[in-house]
């Protein structure tokens, strides 16, 4: 796992043509609205989460966020337990976005 600052996630982002963007957020955060194509999981849904997590492609790339950017932390430290290689957390979370947002 590595932790990117907006401009270094973003940049990486769209250069990366195995990525996945996952956002763990409470289905009331994500009311708010999403990164586009970004998958919602959960974090707080404990086991579920983790069964949902392991349904995904191990050899893609994660660029995860939460809000701030503690449980994304949290979700890619899972995800390396797992066997996830390549996990990139969002330093700040949506909270600090600046790039485009759509509703889900």
């Amino acid at each position: 796992m590595a932790d990117l600052t907006q401009h270094e996630w973003m940049s990486r982002l769209s250069a990366d043509k195995n990525a996945v963007v996952l956002d763990v957020r409470t289905p009331e955060e994500v009311a708010l609205g999403i990164i586009p194509n970004a998958i919602v999981i959960d974090i707080y849904k404990g086991q579920g989460f983790i069964s949902e997590i392991e349904k995904l492609d191990k050899s893609k790339t994660y660029y995860v966020y939460c809000k701030a950017g503690g449980r994304s932390a949290q979700a890619c430290s899972v995800m390396n337990q797992l066997g996830f290689k390549d996990t990139y957390n969002l330093i700040g979370g949506f909270s600090k976005w600046k790039g485009e947002v759509t509703s889900i």
